[in-house]
């Protein structure tokens, strides 16, 4: 039977090539999976529909919004996983590789979509820092603020995570608003195809926010323009070719490169084989050299040991290798399947030799090893191989890198040549030190945190919970610098606003408060004689306001505050000691008192809409207050936040706390949760 021609994604429709296409090999087996071309297919329909369709859409979302469509999908996707395992193995993938890129991909996803409902506002719009005074009198203020691009997000992806690849990028993108083309290596393409499908079916995403580009990408970048980006993962050669397009370079294209690394991996030398940190540095060697047979942009390459430890970190690695059964994925007993291809196979192989040129290859022999539950000829096997190389003056340990289960280990001494050597790799991924040596770790950290992405310091005390060397989060920064691609994605909410613009407007503080949303210190208030916390969602507006007070703190408040709570600070109980201490010159006012007034002040005590206060924000003590002074404090509405199938939302409070001179005694916010209808509908009549 015809191996399936994998389909296209392109504006609205399905897009079969005329031709019968490029085979693509299983890589267990050899036999053909499934065929792939881009023949015929229309690129600048592709690009415009993004444009003119998915982004259009997208905007008219909130984030709350498209953070509840990407639950939905990462749910969806999840539940469906067992047949993304089964095709996933005929990429050479056994089930512990496809925990790290399918549950991976799912995962980062719903990650994405908590992240969006937690901090990000229920808008389009990211406000970005406090509010600048641009002016003395107060009536010019500027703000940053973030608004989605008018693009397309365009993501070219590697072979080696065909799933979590494009939906760690598409996650990001989706929830700043800005549609996607995926792009995957045609090794690897029809698990890509496949949750594509899935995703496309489901009816969840608004129509063009995904097209998938299924075979050859000429042309894609020709139609770029400046409010595009690229996102790119592979060879750092084909990211310099691609950085330099035409297109890119004149349309000031963002163009994010995430490439191949020389990464490594520092055992401290306070890790000899009695200690845990010894056998955790192995069986992280170990796991990154198998997992996903050394495909990772982030598998360790280079292990930097002491000098005199370098014998027994050989053996025990040995041992442990010597464990790990390689064979066809779901087979008895198999840890580590086949590489993606043939042809990968053979580069690994061009690499290899390049290394033992130098370096002394100690475990695994490519010509003799055994593979179970298939054939070793037909498939694209390798054993895990490690080489040492003790000519630390050798350029190819730090130069070539073997895209498969190879790693070399390097001997040193001391933090400052472990660092020299680290950053011999011209720019890494991740890097990982393994130590119990508090001061070992500093020195190695501050040292190359320059060459490096991340690190992980490993040791007894977070390895239970550690997520590993080779493991990007979501939450974290993914991405190096130099070699590495010099890019970054993820990151939690830096991952979206890489896809939003950061503009600054300068306004009058009401024109900013109307365009913001966010009422803004100077912009009209508004006391229409109802107490703000009377208000439900539906009735409360930006600039809603009152004033209460005033209430004189006496010296009887002070000392009985004191007294109740136990903070008998010598500023406010010791005349003398107070009267000596130059921010004071006498005794004063507890802070905490002076805003446990405020409240006294400005709560309405009824049963109302305001269901709970639960924070206070950005507190700051600005004049010191005596016994005698008189507050007043002002509550302004300055956010509001509904929550999507919840029946309240967030109300952020500006409160300022003044004395009878009108100086301000504390600012900061109060956040309340505030019902949508009060009362509400689901009381009982």
């Amino acid at each position: 039977m015809t191996a399936p021609l994998l389909q296209s994604y392109v504006a609205g429709r399905w897009y079969s090539a005329p031709n019968e296409g490029t085979p693509i090999a299983d890589a267990v087996t050899g036999e053909t999976v499934a065929r792939i071309s881009s023949t015929g297919l229309d690129v600048p329909a592709m690009l415009d529909h993004a444009r003119t369709v998915g982004g259009p859409a997208l905007r008219e979302l909130t984030f709350h919004q498209r953070a509840g469509l990407l639950k939905q999908l990462g749910l969806r996707l999840m539940a469906g996983k067992d047949a993304f395992y089964a095709l996933s193995r005929r990429t050479g993938a056994t089930d512990r590789d496809n925990a790290v890129d399918i549950d991976g991909g799912f995962g980062t996803v719903l990650s994405y979509a908590s992240k969006g409902r937690r901090e990000l506002p229920d808008d389009t719009v990211v406000l970005d820092g406090a509010v600048e005074p641009l002016g003395r009198g107060g009536t010019f203020v500027g703000q940053h603020l973030y608004t989605p691009l008018r693009g397309v997000a365009v993501q070219i992806n590697a072979f080696n995570f065909p799933v979590w690849g494009f939906l760690e990028k598409l996650a990001p993108a989706f929830l700043a608003g800005v549609p996607t083309i995926v792009k995957p290596a045609s090794q690897t393409a029809y698990l890509t195809e496949a949750v594509v499908r899935e995703i496309i079916e489901s009816g969840l995403l608004p129509e063009g926010s995904l097209q998938l580009l299924a075979g050859s990408a000429s042309g894609l970048l020709d139609g770029l323009a400046g409010q595009d980006l690229v996102f790119f993962t592979g060879s750092a050669a084909t990211a310099r070719k691609l950085r330099s397009h035409p297109a890119v370079v004149a349309n000031s294209v963002r163009f994010n490169a995430e490439a191949d690394s020389l990464n490594c991996s520092v055992l401290g030398p306070d890790a000899t084989p009695d200690t845990p940190e010894f056998d955790l540095f192995v069986e992280q060697l170990v796991t990154e050299m198998t997992v996903k047979a050394g495909q990772k942009c982030t598998a360790i390459r280079r292990a930097f040991v002491p000098r005199d430890l370098i014998d027994d970190v050989v053996e025990a690695t040995r041992e442990r290798l010597a464990k790990v059964v390689v064979g066809a994925p779901g087979a008895e007993g198999v840890r580590m399947g086949a590489l993606a291809s043939l042809d990968q196979r053979e580069e690994v192989l061009r690499s290899l030799k390049a290394l033992r040129g130098v370096a002394e290859l100690v475990v695994g022999d490519p010509e003799h090893f055994e593979v179970v539950g298939a054939d070793r000829d037909r498939g694209a096997f390798l054993p895990p191989m490690l080489l040492r190389c003790d000519d630390l003056a050798a350029a190819e340990p730090h130069d070539v890198e073997a895209f498969g289960p190879v790693s070399t280990v390097l001997p040193y001494d001391g933090v400052a040549q472990a660092v020299e050597l680290a950053a011999r790799g011209q720019g890494s991924l991740v890097g990982s030190v393994v130590t119990h040596d508090r001061e070992f770790a500093r020195e190695f950290v501050l040292g190359a945190a320059h060459a490096h992405g991340r690190i992980l310091v490993l040791d007894r005390d977070d390895a239970a919970e550690n997520t590993g060397h080779g493991s990007p989060l979501p939450v974290l920064v993914h991405g190096g610098p130099g070699r590495a691609g010099g890019g970054e994605e993820l990151g939690g909410i830096r991952g979206v606003l890489h896809h939003m613009q950061r503009t600054a407007v300068q306004a009058s503080p009401d024109q900013l408060t109307a365009i913001s949303g966010r009422w803004v210190a100077g912009a009209e208030r508004h006391d229409d004689g109802v107490h703000p916390f009377r208000k439900s969602l539906a009735e409360l507006r930006i600039g809603d306001s009152v004033t209460a007070g005033p209430r004189t703190v006496t010296l009887e408040d002070i000392e009985h505050f004191a007294a109740f709570t136990g903070d008998t600070f010598y500023a406010h109980m010791d005349e003398a000691a107070a009267a000596a201490n130059p921010l004071f010159g006498g005794r004063v006012a507890h802070g905490y008192l002076l805003v446990s007034f405020a409240a006294g002040l400005f709560v309405d005590p009824a049963p109302g809409p305001v269901l709970a206060n639960y924070g206070v924000d950005n507190l700051r003590f600005l004049t010191p207050v005596k016994p005698g002074e008189e507050l007043t404090v002002t509550l302004t509405a300055k956010q509001i936040s509904p929550r999507g199938g919840a029946d309240h939302g967030e109300v952020r409070w500006d409160a300022v706390l003044v004395n009878a001179e009108g100086k301000p005694v504390a600012t900061y916010d109060v956040l309340t949760m505030v019902a949508k209808t009060w009362p509400p509908a689901s009381t009982p009549s």
